[in-house]
């Protein structure tokens, strides 16, 4: 980008010479980052097509050896699942009882740090954002992961009602995830009698309010199922990927936990995962 290096060149202040030296290093990395992300991504998808690593090397101009150190070295293609460049973790604040304060709930914290310590493996940048207690958020941004359900903010709920297929209820014994397709209710073990330690939660990808884009979407009918919603995708990321890209989707997942630590044991699909098109 000579045009960028020569504009920044001529900056006279030494300190704004060097906040603007390191801010497109850093724009500059992430995009080496998500270039190298695509290269290994086609090198996979031309291989699975069924064209040898020697006709890929031939076509690219590269060696056999080293089309092959691409197509198992560097970033995942895989972390394109979460998005690209980087992504902003966000969470609900809740306000104090006691005090005028807000917070962050401890589960909530733990579900968040598990997100970004995965977005991490896949070296994308990572940033924190939250909910407020109004229930107030951006949604109209790139590379969102929200942790929220429809209870705790307005435009979060009118995102999830967008889903064409599975839809959040409440009725006198709980919150419950509907299959509209199938009429089938998925409810968490803690409303069963007696209680189970069994949770159900929401993933998936619908768009923003703008239109111009989507937001990934986790929520449990308790902190269990976002815990789960995280653990499966932690352990399966690369077949939710396979299976419906970037594009919008949504799957209710299920999540046996531990009941002295509340940790995800066993997690499975209930619902196929349904993309919308």
């Amino acid at each position: 980008m000579p045009g960028e290096l020569e504009r920044i060149s001529r900056i006279e202040d030494p300190f704004e010479l060097l906040r603007a030296t390191t801010a497109r290093l850093a724009e500059a990395q992430q995009e080496v980052t998500e270039l190298s992300r695509l290269r290994r991504r086609l090198i996979q998808d031309l291989h699975a097509q069924g064209l040898s690593y020697a006709d890929i090397a031939k076509e690219a101009g590269l060696s056999r050896g080293r089309i092959h150190q691409i197509r198992h070295t560097g970033p995942a293609p895989e972390g394109a699942f979460l998005g690209v460049g980087g992504v902003t973790v966000v969470t609900p604040l809740r306000p104090d009882p006691v005090s005028d304060r807000t917070y962050v709930a401890l589960d909530d914290v733990n579900t968040g740090k598990r997100l970004e310590e995965l977005a991490r493996t896949f070296d994308l940048k990572v940033d924190y954002d939250h909910v407020s207690v109004e229930g107030d958020v951006d949604l109209n941004r790139a590379g969102l992961l929200v942790v929220c359900g429809p209870r705790m903010s307005p435009i979060v709920r009118e995102t999830y009602a967008k889903d064409p297929v599975i839809e959040w209820d409440r009725d006198d014994v709980g919150w419950l995830l509907r299959d509209t397709r199938t009429g089938d209710e998925y409810r968490s073990g803690q409303e069963e009698k007696p209680p189970r330690p069994y949770d159900v939660g929401y993933l998936g990808r619908l768009p923003r309010p703008d239109g111009n884009g989507n937001v990934l979407l986790v929520a449990g009918v308790h902190p269990e199922g976002s815990l789960g919603v995280v653990h499966l995708l932690t352990t399966d990321i690369g077949t939710l990927w396979g299976q419906v890209g970037d594009e919008a989707f949504s799957v209710v997942v299920g999540t046996e936990y531990d009941p002295s630590t509340h940790e995800p044991v066993r997690t499975e699909l209930l619902t196929p995962l349904y993309r919308h098109t």
